[in-house]
């Protein structure tokens, strides 16, 4: 909410590369609390800066043929609420937020592994042991900004990560995933206080899980992102800090029905030079049909 770079590599999504059938519909709902310390670069007059943030997220993607290969689609936007206290130029000083998020699309194409089945040929198909792909994120400023301010739930920019990533199952019961990318950013033509221009250098990514299928529709996830770079420049001025963040996390998936599930997820900064050193909780609710 209040450094929207990190916020945004901060991702850990297991099996996101894994095969699916075509035609396959899915809308969620997610609620995250997240609470921890808020490390500033050295040019923003803040310290001793602490967060606790709740933020509830609609769902909706599909997938579908593209060139005879499986492609995904997803949209969500985001409601977020909570408090902020810390030192600003030595004075005590509290705020809290609470208004829509950034809105996130994704298109997601398995080039390798994943032909376009519908869901009988799909059960019927001998399950991959190699699945790799590419996708493209994008980040829109639809979230809340006052540019007089300088907390703010919207980043009032635009974000674009594409990235690569490959999944390997074996004895259709493990998973390891890897998958790097990079956000690239749009300028903020209107930071705090206003009238100020701000740039951030593109920033870096990678990430890994490793995965066990429990139940037929039940698996857990061990998790864990590292990300760099991300400088930022006011009115031209020197680059800040340079980020060299990590962030290791657990999920585990629970399939309620043929069509239902939940997912409940865990992570936290492991290394913070820069941005959120957040303790995260959620919990996901998805409905599927074709």
């Amino acid at each position: 909410m209040l450094c929207s770079a990190p916020a945004a590599a901060q991702e850990l999504e297991p099996r996101a590369y894994s095969a699916s059938p075509v035609g396959a519909s899915f809308a969620s709902v997610a609620y995250l609390n997240s609470r921890g310390s808020i490390l500033f670069d050295p040019t923003v007059p803040i310290t001793d800066s602490k967060a606790k943030l709740n933020g509830v997220t609609l769902g909706y993607g599909r997938t579908f043929s593209l060139g005879g290969v499986q492609a995904l689609a997803i949209v969500g936007l985001p409601y977020v609420w909570g408090s902020f206290s810390g030192q600003l130029m030595e004075t005590d000083t509290s705020v809290t937020r609470s208004g829509v998020g950034d809105l996130r699309a994704k298109l997601s194409v398995n080039l390798i592994g994943s032909p376009a089945l519908g869901p009988r040929d799909f059960a019927r198909a001998t399950p991959r042991s190699v699945v790799a792909g590419v996708s493209l994120t994008v980040s829109a400023p639809t979230g809340q900004n006052y540019p007089e301010k300088l907390i703010n739930i919207g980043a009032n920019r635009w974000g674009f990560k594409p990235e690569a990533g490959i999944s390997y199952n074996w004895h259709r019961k493990w998973f390891a995933d890897l998958s790097g990318g990079a956000w690239f950013f749009s300028a903020n033509p209107s930071f705090y206080p206003g009238t100020s221009r701000r740039q951030q250098d593109p920033l870096p990514s990678l990430q890994g899980h490793l995965s066990y299928t429990l139940a037929k529709r039940s698996w857990a996830a061990l998790d864990g992102t590292w990300f760099w770079g991300g400088e930022s420049h006011t009115n031209g001025g020197p680059a800040s800090v340079r980020m060299n963040n990590k962030r290791v996390g657990a999920l585990l998936a629970i399939g309620l029905t043929a069509r239902q599930s939940i997912k409940i997820s865990y992570s936290y900064g492991a290394s913070t030079r820069v941005g959120e050193a957040f303790w995260t909780t959620g919990v996901a609710y998805q409905l599927l049909w074709f």
